[in-house]
């Protein structure tokens, strides 16, 4: 289970770089080719998609801070985890995910949920 989790934190990331190469790098490394990502604002399928999305995230909150806000929940190659995303020290949304990965560990699926689920 250690590649997995090397795996979610490789996917996180991409989101704090902007280098290119090491977007594409650590993609690879952890996403299969095929990843379907869905969230509120997004259903891709791809690791070309992904990477244009996180582009195109990037550019609308510049300077924004992922990490991971709880420890890995795993279980049958599915994972569960809070996030963060930071501006200026400031949090801007809190999420959730819940993650598929395969055999080998490599992310085949993300669904995201934004904000906090209140009861």
């Amino acid at each position: 289970m250690k590649t997995d989790l090397e795996n979610l934190d490789k996917m996180l990331a991409v989101w704090n770089t902007t280098d290119e190469t090491e977007k594409r790098g650590l993609t690879e490394a952890a996403l299969e080719h095929n990843v379907h990502f869905v969230d509120p604002n997004h259903n891709i399928i791809g690791r070309e998609a992904f990477l244009k999305m996180v582009e195109q995230v990037q550019k609308q909150v510049p300077g924004a801070v992922y990490s991971r806000a709880s420890e890995i929940n795993v279980q049958n190659n599915h994972c569960r985890y809070h996030w963060a995303i930071h501006l200026n020290g400031k949090l801007l949304m809190p999420g959730f995910d819940v993650t598929e990965v395969n055999d080998v560990g490599k992310i085949v699926k993300v669904i995201g949920f934004f904000g906090e689920l209140e009861r």
